[in-house]
């Protein structure tokens, strides 16, 4: 992972340096990041740059297929189906794990896809403090597309706001205080200023929504970034809440909660790419492939790695409650090949690009990318405790 920019990194890195980069973070939204960020970024050479471009493209081209919306209806739970659904994603998330080819190269491999929004706003001040703090070459790019930082946050408010007022504009959560990824709220709060509202206190009147503001003030909502997972949602029982979510609003989606159905791992399948492992639904398995040490069980609807299951055996397969809920998928063996201050232990990592379809564009845009650096068994936290050179990060690929 260009070896020579690597090299001159690690040799200029300091724990101090390290603690400085920390305090930026940890204050640029007012609030400090509640999950591990990585000592480090990932410097992407221009053969992986290029295979993971081709690979956004082989996905994108599948889901802005005219049928797409007919073949990724099955994903869409009845009981869950909200109205006035846009015609396309406006937010979507790949995951590619870096892997090696059978020629021993590298490869990116999409591991997850995602119809839903991502930490646009935290990523880009990530990178940001990387450069405050690092030596990262002025010619390395963190963001897509020819942007530079200020058209990258003007595409976010087209994106987000359009031609509302900021005011009018809520980001929607359940509890946002408490969620783990509460910093990039606060950012997109900072950057754009749109309101972050729990559902609990969203209020309205027949098909208007509203909120009271900190002075009393009764604020109209005309545009809803949506951060709700409805799965988990509906563990909430307990949530009050004025509007259930599923009725008719005067209101619009940015980022409409059908194509977090839409797009997710029930896509995999669809898809046939170098950069896509072969999956398969459990419910349409002619027979189980007998080779399951190279496969890994997932559930089509879940969060941050929930209920995936790796070195799965035959009973595993066939005792699976649903299967029609359920996907097999090819595993692919992570590559540790981000040298680290720790050169005995070397990062593993996935690349998210971050792609956005304005309604006003005929075609998704890659924007930014996400990176998280494992030293574990997979990506997250509870296989990397104890571990340095690991979390969240950010690429900067070449140019």
């Amino acid at each position: 992972m260009q070896s020579a920019v690597r090299q001159a990194y690690n040799a200029s890195f300091t724990p101090e340096k390290y603690e400085a980069f920390l305090r930026t973070v940890n204050t640029a939204f007012g609030e400090e990041c509640t999950f591990r960020v990585s000592e480090t970024p990932v410097f992407v050479p221009n053969t992986l740059k290029k295979q993971l471009l081709r690979g956004v493209e082989d996905i994108t081209n599948v889901i802005m297929q005219p049928d797409f919306r007919q073949r990724s209806q099955a994903a869409l739970p009845a009981h869950l189906s909200v109205p006035n659904e846009t015609a396309h994603t406006t937010f979507l998330q790949l995951d590619f794990g870096i892997c090696r080819d059978a020629n021993g190269n590298l490869t990116p491999q999409l591991i997850e896809m995602q119809g839903f929004p991502s930490l646009y706003f935290f990523q880009h001040m990530l990178a940001e403090s990387y450069r405050k703090h690092f030596d990262i070459p002025a010619d390395y790019h963190h963001l897509f597309g020819g942007l530079d930082a200020d058209g990258y946050v003007n595409l976010m408010r087209q994106t987000i706001v359009g031609d509302a007022k900021p005011e009018n504009v809520i980001l929607l959560e359940v509890e946002p205080e408490k969620q783990n990824t509460r910093i990039d709220f606060w950012g997109s709060q900072q950057m754009l200023g749109i309101k972050v509202l729990c559902l609990s206190k969203l209020k309205r009147e027949g098909k208007d929504l509203y909120y009271i503001d900190d002075t009393g003030k009764k604020i109209g909502v005309e545009r809803i970034y949506n951060r709700i997972i409805f799965d988990e949602l509906e563990k909430r029982n307990d949530l009050p809440r004025e509007w259930d979510m599923l009725s008719e609003v005067n209101a619009e989606w940015v980022g409409h909660p059908n194509w977090f159905f839409r797009i997710s791992k029930h896509t995999l399948p669809f898809l046939n790419s170098n950069f896509v492992p072969k999956t398969l639904f459990v419910n349409e398995l002619k027979s189980i492939p007998d080779d399951l040490e190279n496969w890994v069980l997932k559930p089509l609807f879940s969060f941050s790695g929930q209920g995936v299951k790796i070195n799965i055996t035959r009973e595993d397969v066939e005792n699976v409650d649903d299967p029609s809920n359920f996907i097999l998928q090819r595993t692919v063996d992570y590559i540790a090949g981000v040298e680290t201050a720790n050169p005995a232990e070397p990062s593993k990592c996935e690349i998210r690009m971050m792609i956005v379809w304005d309604d006003k564009w005929d075609k998704p845009r890659l924007v930014n990318n996400l990176i998280r650096m494992s030293k574990g068994e997979m990506v997250g936290v509870r296989y990397n405790k104890g571990k340095d050179w690991v979390g969240a990060s950010v690429g900067f690929f070449e140019p």
